[in-house]
């Protein structure tokens, strides 16, 4: 591995890494974000930036400061409310899921319908959703449709045979509570021990910058946690000799750690539980398609949900 790298305060990143564009996508769009809402000085990319990937992140800082400026305030405690879900909550049982929002309303009648982008405010004036509608540009989108076409033999070995897999509710049940109990070397997943791996990592590069650079405005705690964990882990390739990790950390682009791909038509409410509740999921959405809405019942909102589209949200929502 090249020893050269760059240094953020306690975290290191190679600079052959993917991670190191990634990084300065971010920077840029949470300066022009910053610039654009104080009305500052234009922003000038890093030459390391290639045009697409530009005009990216300024097309993203666009969508980010609408959603800013348009602030939806709900009565719900986020707070009360996390302490108030249990496993149990799975989000399947509409029984359970109407007492919870019994105890924690979101403080209006009925669902809401939000069309344009926004920002979701809880009573403490907490954000604890980011709607970002045309969030993506058409380049992003063909190009995470072109990863997708790489991933196909994965897909197709994930999903069941018979004609329910699209709304199968027993592909969104919670693993097991004891899963993260017998901890053993990291290492790399197998959709990306085959030999279209790198293929797969650099289609995916500009996608995965797109949306780390989203999260560094949205949530940037949790995007130098994600920072600091890939630097730690590539030091643990190195000095434990992981199999394939340093390779595959040479072209991994995202501050997340795992990515997946959701391929349903339809997906049952489900909610997640294996995960810190004050950070975000991020889901985008890519395909040929119309009126398709994102449901949020503990909000009572529906988000117009069109190819291209961005939300992030606290993960028990």
């Amino acid at each position: 591995m090249n020893t050269s790298s760059m240094s953020t305060c306690d975290i290191k990143i190679w600079c052959t890494w993917a991670l190191a564009i990634t990084h300065e996508a971010g920077a840029y769009t949470e300066q022009k974000f910053n610039a654009d809402k104080t009305g500052g000085e234009p922003v000038i990319p890093s030459p390391n930036l290639d045009t697409d990937l530009v005009m990216a992140c300024d097309h993203l800082a666009d969508v980010l400061i609408k959603a800013y400026k348009n602030p939806i305030k709900m009565q719900i405690d986020i707070a009360r409310y996390s302490k108030l879900i249990s496993p149990k909550n799975t989000g399947h049982n509409d029984e359970k899921e109407e007492k919870l929002l019994e105890r924690c309303p979101p403080g209006h009648e009925g669902t809401k319908l939000v069309d344009k982008p926004a920002t979701i405010i809880d009573v403490s004036g907490t954000i604890i959703a980011w709607y970002l509608l045309d969030a993506l540009t058409e380049t992003t989108q063909k190009e995470i449709r072109a990863a997708t076409d790489l991933l196909g033999p994965s897909l197709e070995k994930s999903v069941k045979a018979d004609g329910n897999w699209r709304y199968n509710q027993e592909w969104f049940k919670q693993g097991s509570e004891n899963g993260h109990e017998n901890l053993s070397d990291p290492e790399v997943s197998a959709s990306l021990k085959g030999p279209s791996s790198e293929n797969i990592l650099k289609a995916i590069a500009r996608p995965a910058a797109i949306a780390s650079a989203a999260l560094r405005v949205m949530h940037p705690q949790q995007y130098f946690a994600g920072l600091r964990a890939l630097s730690h882990l590539g030091d643990k390739a190195v000095s434990k000799e992981l199999p394939q990790m340093p390779e595959t950390l040479q072209y991994w682009a995202s501050v997340f750690n795992s990515l997946s791909i959701i391929s349903n038509w339809e997906t049952p409410n489900h909610r997640d539980h294996l995960s810190i509740p004050e950070c975000f999921d991020i889901l985008t959405t890519v395909g040929n398609y119309s009126n398709a809405q994102m449901s949020m019942p503990s909000l009572q909102l529906e988000f117009r949900y069109d190819s291209g589209c961005m939300i992030a949200f606290w993960e028990e929502l």
